[in-house]
């Protein structure tokens, strides 16, 4: 049973009687562009076909009430006098309710059943896929316009604010924008977007984007994220500009070796990398699989000498990767440390590649990897209405 029928079923039982409206929200991976965002810079994430859905109904009252099948657990507030009382999952929702009424936004009620199927902890932002769904949730119960840049950004306001996750717009804006077959490339900046469709095989048959998770998990990634940040605005007062986005190669080779060398390493990441970025969405437009794989190839390289964030086991799942004929390119993604690899892969070889990843990592590390094949998919949107 796929997660529509499922949260269409519970709902059904639980308030005997069928719901008014299904809405879902996806998680994401990102193809290139990592700690580039919160130094104003570009990121190519794409939607994933792993989401959060909400089975809802409108309520006559100003009360939330949400059973998670995931939680095995009920939410219950008032829109009005909302209070952040730390209870996990919970708080996302009230977060977006918050955000949205500070906006002017004006709520009603709902009650509804969710469920999902972002592995949690995997970075590929489960969190955000539940702010964008509650979001639409509220969108279509309140009766307010849907404007996907500005509900991305109460999104992040929830998270940065109630939750208390200091992320910058990624997950929330590809949350909400996605494209079906296509990434999407953000200016973290202006929050303009493009959208960019997956580049073909060079036969012409699809590729897959194939998430490798090497079952590893993040420690000391707030000490380690804040100090990379850090590292990066000393460098960007060195060269007198609000972010690293404005200092271009030739500004940064001109002047390398006046600055320490630690925070030489890691502008060198931040600059090439919006260069790759750029350079990765022109080769998706002009359909050239090769050039995003190598590209990806050499994001991991710079991700593992000179911005340093990366673990022997994404290193080992990368090279795994990268070793397979089928395997235009491979890199880590996320915020490093752990969590996944992601790489593109020739759609028709999907199966021998997966096998052949899994073995080679397992033999390497003693661990069994999670593997996901991934399409690029839609964002937030209402997938049925009675």
């Amino acid at each position: 049973m796929d997660l529509q029928q499922t949260v269409t079923a519970a709902f059904t039982e639980k308030f005997n009687t069928p719901p008014s409206l299904i809405v879902q929200a996806p998680g994401r991976v990102n193809l290139i562009g990592e700690h580039t965002d919160y130094n104003d810079g570009f990121v190519l994430p794409m939607a994933i076909d792993r989401g959060i859905w909400l089975a809802l109904r409108l309520r006559e009252d100003d009360q939330v009430v949400v059973h998670s099948l995931d939680f095995d657990e009920t939410a219950v507030f008032p829109l009005t006098n909302l209070q952040n009382t730390q209870s996990g999952w919970a708080e996302y929702l009230k977060g977006v309710a918050w955000a949205l009424q500070e906006n002017g936004y004006e709520l009603r009620g709902w009650e509804g059943v969710m469920a999902g199927d972002v592995p949690k902890g995997a970075g590929l932002s489960s969190s955000a896929a539940l702010e964008l769904a509650t979001a639409r949730a509220f969108q279509q119960v309140s009766g307010f316009a849907w404007d996907a840049a500005q509900m991305a950004k109460l999104g992040q306001l929830a998270e940065n604010k109630w939750v208390g996750v200091n992320c910058g717009i990624m997950d929330q804006m590809i949350s909400a924008a996605g494209q079906a077959g296509h990434a999407l490339l953000i200016d973290c900046r202006s929050l303009e977007t493009q959208s960019v469709p997956l580049p073909p095989a060079l036969d012409g048959s699809a590729t897959a984007v194939v998430i490798l998770d090497t079952t590893t998990r993040r420690g000391l990634v707030d000490s380690a994220y804040n100090e990379r940040r850090q590292q990066c605005e000393a460098a960007a007062a060195h060269f007198g500009v609000p972010a690293l986005r404005d200092v271009s190669i030739g500004e940064f080779l001109a002047e390398a070796d006046n600055l320490p060398e630690l925070t030489r390493r890691r502008a060198k990441h931040v600059i090439t990398e919006n260069l790759r970025t750029l350079n990765a969405a022109k080769a998706m437009q002009n359909a050239d699989a090769d050039l995003l794989g190598q590209l990806m190839n050499e994001s991991h390289v710079s991700m593992r000498d000179d911005f340093e964030i990366t673990n022997d086991e994404l290193n080992v799942m990368v090279a795994a990767a990268q070793a397979q004929p089928s395997c235009y390119g491979a890199r880590m993604t996320g915020g490093g440390f752990g969590g996944c690899a992601v790489a593109l892969v020739h759609g028709e070889q999907v199966e021998r590649f997966v096998t052949a990843v899994s073995r080679q990592y397992h033999q390497q590390t003693g661990l069994t990897p999670n593997i996901y094949v991934c399409q690029p998919s839609a964002g937030a949107s209402v997938i049925s209405q009675n």
